[in-house]
């Protein structure tokens, strides 16, 4: 009886015994050599794992970084600053990365906007854009409301404010999470410099827009004929502007007659 456990015993512990050399000598054998620039590089990132730069996480960009997949300045979040860092560390020059900030093409508050009925279900985007008419809002292209953005931010960034989403461009790290939430595709990103914006994202025609929002943009061309440096076109009953070649003079803003070409001040740094 005594003998049965002790060799019962002596098994048990030899085998346990050759699994732990075995494993200790595969992972030697078989370990898998990581760069030590990847561990500094993963050092410098911010650590939010956003996926705003594309990858799996802060670990899945810093091991592309040392492939050469991807720029030193591939954390949206880290910017420049953190750009300048990961150069030192691969032996290249971090290029000055613009500040971006999101922002929502729509205006269509309460107020300003009409509801075509009473919706009652489940308060999400992707839901309600399913509905009958993509949702009770009368412009088939405005801001829902129920914020799927404000849930995907990471950073409190983005807030519901009398209907439609608002984005806070001081915590806002352009990470791109709320552009992939949004089903009416009303979130961009654009450079945090920018002072001018066109607040609307409807393609419909000047009556059929009026019909259901006050502010929207009627493509009327007024903008665009009155902008000397080329900067705003109209397409498909909708004004663009190309922030590359905005100067902010404000022209668009002034002769706008919905006034839908928000000018912004932004703080002196």
């Amino acid at each position: 009886m005594i003998t049965g456990i002790i060799l019962a015993a002596v098994i048990v512990g030899g085998t346990g015994l050759f699994i732990g050399v075995f494993l200790g000598v595969s992972g030697k054998k078989f370990a898998v050599e990581v760069d030590e620039r990847e561990e500094a590089i993963l050092g410098v990132l911010p650590g939010n794992n956003c996926g705003g730069c594309g990858y799996a996480g802060c670990s899945g960009l810093a091991a592309a970084i040392v492939a050469g997949e991807a720029e030193v300045s591939g954390c949206p979040v880290g910017g420049s600053l953190v750009a300048a860092k990961i150069g030192e560390i691969m032996g290249v020059s971090a290029d000055g990365q613009e500040k971006m900030t999101a922002f929502v093409k729509c205006a269509g508050t309460c107020e300003k906007a009409q509801d075509e009925y009473e919706y009652h279900g489940v308060r999400d985007c992707v839901m309600v854009n399913m509905m009958q008419d993509a949702g009770p809002k009368g412009c088939d292209y405005g801001c829902l409301g129920f914020g799927n953005c404000v849930k995907a931010c990471p950073f409190d960034a983005i807030h519901i404010v009398n209907g439609i989403a608002v984005v806070d461009k001081e915590k806002c790290k352009a990470c791109g999470k709320c552009i992939v939430a949004c089903p009416k595709k009303l979130i961009e990103l654009i450079p945090y410099k920018q002072q001018t914006f066109v607040q609307c994202n409807s393609n419909d025609k000047g009556k059929a827009l009026m019909d259901v929002c006050a502010v929207g943009c009627i493509g009327c061309k007024l903008c665009e004929k009155n902008c000397e440096a080329g900067a705003i076109t109209v397409t498909n009953f909708l004004a663009h502007i190309d922030a590359s070649k905005c100067t902010n003079c404000g022209v668009c803003a002034d002769k706008c007659p919905r006034k839908i070409i928000v000018p912004r001040k932004i703080p002196v740094s």
